[in-house]
């Protein structure tokens, strides 16, 4: 006999009787490292600062961030042919700034670095995923997207950029 997995949502929290500030603050006691997700959309070049990116599978190989639904960036995100994902490193503070912001001249005085399948990236940095999409799913106020990797590289001698409890923080590049 085959096992049938069957998945079910637990019932809601009333999310009313959790207080937003406190659980924002709560969340910030996990580290995340913090990226930038790139991609060509027409005439221009969109990025996004995230923290929630996640590993989810070697085989096939795939990562997953989630991005807020209100982001105008999203609809072009999710039509793109691919898109990069670049891991900042630890000099890297201004640009996790820049491209966390409302649209505007993210882009000005930097130019995007331009990945062997086409794509825009932000470079150098830490490392650096070429993706295509593969799945995105409700997550409530964001969704969740699901890439497939088609190219990374790393620079092994840089430490990346950290996001703890609010602020950024660095880590020494790591000894072999």
């Amino acid at each position: 006999m085959e096992e049938v997995l069957v998945l079910t949502r637990r019932p809601d929290v009333d999310a009313r009787t959790l207080d937003p500030r406190a659980l924002r603050s709560a969340l910030g006691h996990f580290a995340t490292g913090v990226a930038v997700v790139t991609a060509q959309a027409g005439d221009r070049v969109l990025a996004i600062t995230i923290n929630s990116f996640s590993s989810v599978s070697l085989s096939p190989p795939l990562v997953l961030f989630s991005v807020a639904d209100t982001s105008p960036s999203l609809p072009p995100l999710l039509a793109a042919d691919r898109f990069a994902i670049s891991v900042l490193n630890a000099g890297q503070t201004d640009l996790s700034g820049r491209f966390a912001g409302p649209r505007g001249a993210k882009w000005e005085g930097i130019e995007p670095a331009l990945r062997p399948g086409g794509c825009p990236a932000v470079g150098p940095c830490h490392a650096v995923f070429e993706c295509q999409h593969y799945a995105d799913y409700d997550g409530g106020d964001h969704r969740i997207v699901v890439a497939r990797i088609v190219a990374f590289e790393t620079d092994p001698d840089s430490a990346p950029l950290i996001f703890h409890r609010g602020g950024y923080h660095e880590l020494n590049a790591s000894q072999d």
